[in-house]
């Protein structure tokens, strides 16, 4: 059986492989891309019903196409998002094979280029760029046991309340997923408590703008990555129920008990660290310097945006703030379930390349590895703080496209240029 060969390897049929192949389109590149699954499997199966987008419709978009179905300022389903990232695909005609894995990918000795194992046969490839994102494989803390009689799940397996079984829920994680997960079991009737850590929480709307538009005008949407090793920062918000801000005050004031950073688990008890008035704190203060910001550009720019000042005025301090818990026994509290809102890992083994460090994580420049023809795409703070975003993930790939192009075009370079004629005599 013939080997099939292409220019670039695309691994990845989400929002980062669609918007690379859009590019590579453009720059009339030859590629195919693989999805082992369908096209925007996550936003199909990987999220839980009720999810929604985390920003409106006019700014969560890549730039050429619109939800032209949907209010500019709603929060779209997660259904929505696929169909969405599928229309994208066909409009930029991404030649995507759906239900073909990666098995291994690995240099070609002496002769350039790589050779991939794939379920459907065997590709050689003169560059490969890894467009899996960043959410690969839900990543739980072994903290408590599997013989712990407690049933546990990451965020990325939670469907709806009706899903887990009668009985108290422990939600561990204080970002956007954890947060909203505990809000929706909260208001189903369940029994909630809600471990939370250091975090970001922004203002949903503010002075008649939404955050994300802040962001914008404030030019914090461009910010460098930061060193790595300090990409993450857990980032609390929601467009659930239309959008509102995410306070912790306001779910212990409506009855989800909230905890510090979940520490150890021992004879049925997990134990917390004594953090969680400094954790809301420091939320707190992330939110009033978003808010001064704000009105700091207003005041520069002369924008009339009305004034906000309830929204400087805070919850009132609910008794699990004031009375921080420092353990929960968890028979006595009803304790059933244990939602894992923490994260997720990448995991590039099917890559056989000294393209990592120590821990795993791609070596890279904006995605341009440190090994010659391969190139990461979809990486928190890839190249700014809007990576993740479809947006954000579209100016990164144009640069890798571009990059992808530049090389080609020194591949096609055979010496002659550098040949000096002679001085005329």
């Amino acid at each position: 059986m013939p080997v099939e060969k292409i220019d670039t390897l695309v691994v990845g049929g989400g929002q980062a492989g669609i918007a690379l192949s859009e590019h590579l389109g453009k720059q009339n590149v030859p590629h195919i891309v693989l999805e082992k699954n369908r096209t925007a499997e996550a936003w199909r199966t990987g999220r839980w019903d009720a999810l929604v987008a985390n920003g409106p419709a006019w700014h969560d978009r890549f730039p050429n196409l619109e939800f032209t179905k949907d209010d500019p300022d709603a929060f779209v389903t997660k259904d929505r998002m696929a169909e969405y990232l599928v229309e994208y695909a066909e409009m930029v005609k991404a030649p995507i094979r759906e239900g073909v894995e990666v098995l291994t990918a690995e240099r070609i000795p002496g002769k350039g280029g790589f050779r991939v194992e794939t379920t459907a046969g065997e590709i050689e490839a003169k560059r490969i760029v890894a467009a899996t994102g960043a959410f690969q494989h839900p990543a739980i803390p072994p903290i408590v046991p599997e013989n712990a009689g407690v049933e546990q799940l990451h965020s990325f397996y939670y469907k709806n309340p009706d899903q887990l079984a009668d009985g108290a829920v422990m939600v561990v994680g204080a970002g956007s997923s954890g947060a909203q997960i505990a809000d929706e079991l909260n208001r189903a009737g369940r029994k909630v408590f809600l471990s939370v850590g250091p975090h970001d929480r922004p203002p949903r709307r503010y002075r008649g703008r939404d955050f994300v538009w802040w962001l914008g005008v404030l030019g914090l949407w461009d910010l460098a990555a930061p060193n790595p090793g300090t990409e993450h920062v857990t980032i609390s918000v929601s467009g659930a129920y239309g959008g509102h801000t995410m306070d912790f005050r306001r779910l212990g004031g409506e009855g989800v008990t909230l905890v510090g950073l979940t520490k150890s688990f021992e004879n049925g008890v997990l134990s917390f660290e004594d953090d969680l008035q400094k954790n809301v704190s420091g939320g707190d203060a992330d939110y009033l310097r978003m808010l001064d910001a704000a009105d700091a550009y207003v005041e520069r720019t002369g924008l009339d945006l009305p004034e906000e000042p309830e929204a400087r005025e805070a919850w009132p301090d609910p008794d699990c703030i004031t009375n921080p818990l420092q353990s929960i026994d968890f028979a006595e509290e009803g304790i059933k379930t244990i939602i894992w809102a923490t994260g997720f890992r990448q995991d590039f083994s099917w890559l056989k390349a000294d393209a990592f460090d120590e821990k795993g994580a791609p070596i890279h420049q904006r995605g341009v590895s440190v090994q010659p023809d391969i190139y990461f795409l979809g990486l928190p703070w890839q190249s700014r703080r809007g990576s993740t975003f479809l947006w954000g993930v579209w100016h990164d790939a144009k640069y890798i496209a571009d990059q992808i192009g530049i090389q080609r075009a020194y591949a096609t370079y055979d010496g002659e240029a550098a040949i000096i004629a002679p001085a005329a005599e």
